[in-house]
């Protein structure tokens, strides 16, 4: 039984899956941290955009 438990203790198979778990995380993480703000601006700047093009006229030939 002692060696049962000591063969399990020494088992690293599953030690590369936690690691690319956690950095798979904290990689989306960071990923949100910059999409919320970036996110902002872009609309601030579509709705700008908008506005600028809206105030144009279109001359006719």
């Amino acid at each position: 039984m002692l060696h049962l438990f000591r063969n399990f203790l020494d088992n690293e198979s599953g030690a590369v899956t936690v690691d690319w778990v956690v950095l798979t995380a904290g990689i989306v993480m960071m990923g949100a941290v910059f999409a919320i703000p970036i996110g902002n601006d872009v609309s601030e700047l579509s709705r700008e955009t908008g506005t600028a093009i809206g105030s144009m006229s279109v001359a006719t030939y």
